[in-house]
C-alpha cells in the first residue's frame, strides 16, 4: 500500500499534511465539549450560579461542534482529491506498463485480470484513501488524546475502559486473521466473472448458433453464485463486529455509571459534586475511546480488501520487463530495408524444449521471402520477433545491419509495417482505423484512399454510406473478416514502412481477390522488404525465397520451383492444396 502512495507529488503530500492538521484541530474540539459540559453540569448543581456562565459555556461547546464539522468538510474535500489523484495516476501507469510488457508477460496475467486490476482494484484502494484515510488518522489521535485526559480520573473508571478496549481489538483481530485471506479469492473470482462475461460478449453469435445461451448462463452462475457466497461469508463476519461494538459501548457506559454511584455515595459531602462530574467528563471521553474504535473498525472492514488490491496492482507495476527499449533512435548503416536472422532460436520462458532452433536466412531490399509449414512449427512465433514482441533466446535479429535489441522501440516500430494473424479494427471510423498509430509522419488523405485502393478495400469501402467516414466497430464487428483483413493490409500500407510483415493475413480472401491485391501490393512495395507467413501456397509460389519450418526447424529454402524439387515436406503441402497439373500450370 505505501509503494503505491509514491504517486503523490510534493504538492500532493504537503495537502495531506495540511489535513494532519486539520483532523488534530477537529479532534482538540471534538475533546473539549465534555469539558464544557463538565463546567455546564457543576454550574447547574452548584447554587447562586449564573444563568450568563451556563449559556457562556453552551456556546462554546456549540462552536466547537461547528469548528469540527467546518474542519471535517474541508478535510473531506482535500481527501477526496488525494484519491482520485491517486486512481488517475495510478491507472495511467497500469495502462502504460500494460503496453510494456511483452506478449508473454501480458498472458501471465490474463487480460480479465488487467482489467480488474485496471479498474476494481484501484477503485477498492482509491476507498480506502477517500474515506479510511482520514479515519484512519482521526481514530488513534482521539483514542490516544481521550486517554491522556481519563487516566488520572480514577483507576476503576480506567481498568473499566482497559478491559472494554482489549475486547474490542481481540473481536476486530481474530475476524480480521479470518476474512483477509478470503478477500484474496473474492478478486480472483470477480477475474473469473469479467472472464465469463467478456467470453460471452466476444462469442456471442457463436454462443446463440449452437444454441450455448443455457450453457454460458450456467457457467455464469456458477462464478456467480461462488462470488456471492465468498462475500456473504466476508460480510457475516464483518457482520459480527458491530452488535460486539454497540454492547461493549453500552456496557462501558453503564458500567462507569455503576461504578460512578458507588463512589460517590462512599465519597465525602464536598467531593460528590466533583466526582459526579468527573463522572460525566469520564464517560464522555471513554464514548470517544470507543468511537475511534468503531472508527478503527469501518477502517478494518475496507483495509484488507484493499491491502489485497494494493498487492495485486503491485504485482503488475513491479513486473520485470524483459523486452528492454534500446539506444538507436536513427539509422546508423546505409541499409534499408534489410532483414537477417543469425542462428536464431527460441523458447518461451517458462518452457523447457525449443520452439525455434538455429534459423538462419536474409530478405534484402525489395525482396519478399514466405515462411509455410504444418500448424504449430513455429512461422508466426519467427515472424512476431522481429517487432521484438518476443526476444530471441539465441542468436541475432538484425534490421539493417543493427541488432533489434538496440534500436529504441518506438524507431524500429517505424520501420515496421505489421499485419497481424487475427486483424484489429478499433472503434472509429474507415479512416481513423487505416490511419492508426504515429508514423513519424503525417498522413494524406491521397495516402489513406492509396492504402485502402491498394489493398483491394476500395470496393466495398465505397459502398459503404459514408464512405471513407463509416462508423467501424470495436473489434469490427461490422465488417466481415475478409474486409477487416484488407482495411488492416492497408493500415500497414499506409505506414509507408521499409518492413512489411504479414502473418497469415490473407488467410480470409477469396483466391481472386488475394491474388489481385498481392499483385497490385507486388507493385506498390517494390522498394520494401514483405516477410509473408501464408498456409496457401499459390499466396507465396512466387516469392523470391520460402523457407519451410517442421517442427521449429528450417527443412528447405529456396524457390518454389526449388522446393517441389528438392524439398519433401514442401512438396507434401503443395499436392495437399494443387493437383500435379496445377502446380506445373503454376510454374
Amino acid at each position: 500500500m505505501i509503494k503505491l502512495l509514491t504517486c503523490f507529488r510534493k504538492k500532493e503530500w504537503l495537502f495531506a499534511l495540511l489535513g494532519v492538521s486539520l483532523i488534530f484541530l477537529q479532534v482538540w474540539l471534538d475533546l473539549k465539549m465534555p469539558d464544557y459540559m463538565s463546567e455546564i453540569t457543576v454550574l447547574v448543581q452548584t447554587e447562586g450560579s449564573k444563568m450568563a456562565d451556563i449559556l457562556e459555556n453552551g456556546a462554546y461547546m456549540v462552536l466547537c461542534a461547528f469548528g469540527s464539522l467546518f474542519f471535517a468538510a474541508i478535510v473531506g474535500y482535500i481527501v477526496s482529491g488525494l484519491a482520485s489523484t491517486f486512481s488517475l495516476r495510478t491507472r495511467k501507469k497500469i495502462f502504460h506498463k500494460v503496453e510494456d510488457l511483452s506478449t508473454h508477460e501480458v498472458k501471465t496475467f490474463s487480460t480479465n485480470s488487467l482489467i480488474t486490476r485496471t479498474t476494481n482494484d484501484i477503485t477498492q484502494v482509491e476507498m480506502l484513501i477517500g474515506m479510511g484515510l482520514q479515519l484512519l488518522i482521526k481514530a488513534p489521535i482521539t483514542a490516544i488524546w481521550a486517554v491522556t485526559k481519563i487516566l488520572n480520573k480514577s483507576w476503576q473508571w480506567s481498568t473499566i475502559t482497559a478491559v472494554a478496549v482489549v475486547i474490542l481489538l481481540s473481536t476486530i483481530g481474530i475476524i480480521v486473521s479470518i476474512v483477509m485471506p478470503k478477500f484474496k479469492i473474492v478478486q480472483k473470482l470477480t477475474d473469473k466473472i469479467n472472464g465469463v462475461t467478456r467470453e460471452n460478449l466476444i462469442g456471442i453469435r457463436v454462443v446463440r448458433a449452437f444454441n450455448a445461451e443455457k450453457y454460458q448462463s450456467n457457467k455464469f452462475e456458477d462464478v456467480n453464485n461462488a462470488l456471492t457466497n465468498q462475500q456473504l461469508f466476508n460480510q457475516k463476519k464483518f457482520a459480527i463486529l458491530s452488535p460486539i461494538m454497540y454492547l461493549v459501548m453500552y456496557f462501558l457506559t453503564l458500567a462507569i455509571y455503576f461504578v460512578g454511584a458507588d463512589l460517590i455515595d462512599k465519597a465525602m459531602m464536598a467531593d460528590k459534586l466533583t466526582l459526579f462530574g468527573d463522572m460525566v467528563v469520564f464517560s464522555s471521553y471513554a464514548m470517544q475511546v470507543i468511537i475511534s474504535f468503531l472508527m478503527l473498525a469501518m477502517i478494518f472492514m475496507m483495509l484488507p480488501r484493499a491491502q489485497v488490491s494494493a498487492s495485486r496492482i503491485n504485482e503488475v507495476l513491479e513486473t520485470d520487463i524483459t523486452v528492454k527499449d534500446g539506444t538507436i533512435d536513427k539509422d546508423t548503416t546505409k541499409k534499408r530495408g534489410e532483414v537477417e536472422f543469425k542462428n536464431v532460436s527460441f523458447k518461451y520462458p517458462d518452457a523447457e524444449e525449443y520452439l525455434l532452433k538455429d534459423i538462419s536466412f536474409t530478405a534484402k531490399k525489395g525482396e519478399t521471402v514466405a515462411f509455410i509449414g504444418s500448424t504449430g512449427s513455429g512461422k508466426s512465433t519467427l515472424i512476431n520477433l522481429v517487432p521484438r514482441f518476443y526476444d530471441v533466446t539465441d542468436g541475432e535479429v538484425l534490421i539493417d545491419g543493427v541488432n533489434v535489441k538496440d534500436y529504441k522501440l518506438d524507431f524500429l516500430y517505424q520501420k515496421l509495417g505489421y499485419v497481424p494473424q487475427k486483424a484489429v479494427m478499433f472503434n472509429g471510423t474507415v479512416k481513423s482505423n487505416v490511419s492508426y498509430g504515429d508514423s513519424g509522419k503525417e498522413k494524406s488523405e491521397k495516402l489513406i484512399k492509396e492504402a485502402i485502393k491498394v489493398a483491394q478495400a476500395e470496393e466495398f469501402v465505397l459502398k459503404m454510406d459514408n464512405q471513407y467516414d463509416t462508423h467501424i466497430a470495436s473489434g469490427g464487428t461490422n465488417v466481415s473478416g475478409g474486409q477487416k483483413q484488407r482495411l488492416a493490409i492497408a493500415r500497414a500500407i499506409a505506414r509507408e514502412p521499409e518492413i512489411y510483415i504479414f502473418d497469415d493475413s490473407f488467410s480470409a480472401l477469396d483466391y481472386k481477390t488475394d491474388s489481385v491485391l498481392r499483385h497490385e501490393l507486388k507493385k506498390y512495395t517494390k522498394d520494401a522488404t514483405n516477410l509473408i507467413v501464408a498456409q496457401r501456397i499459390g499466396t507465396i509460389m512466387n516469392a523470391d525465397k520460402i523457407l519451410v519450418l517442421d517442427n521449429g526447424k528450417c527443412v528447405g529454402m529456396g524457390t518454389h520451383k526449388e522446393l517441389l524439387e528438392n524439398c519433401e515436406v514442401y512438396k507434401q503441402i503443395a499436392l495437399s492444396q494443387l493437383s500435379k497439373e496445377e502446380l506445373e500450370n503454376a510454374e
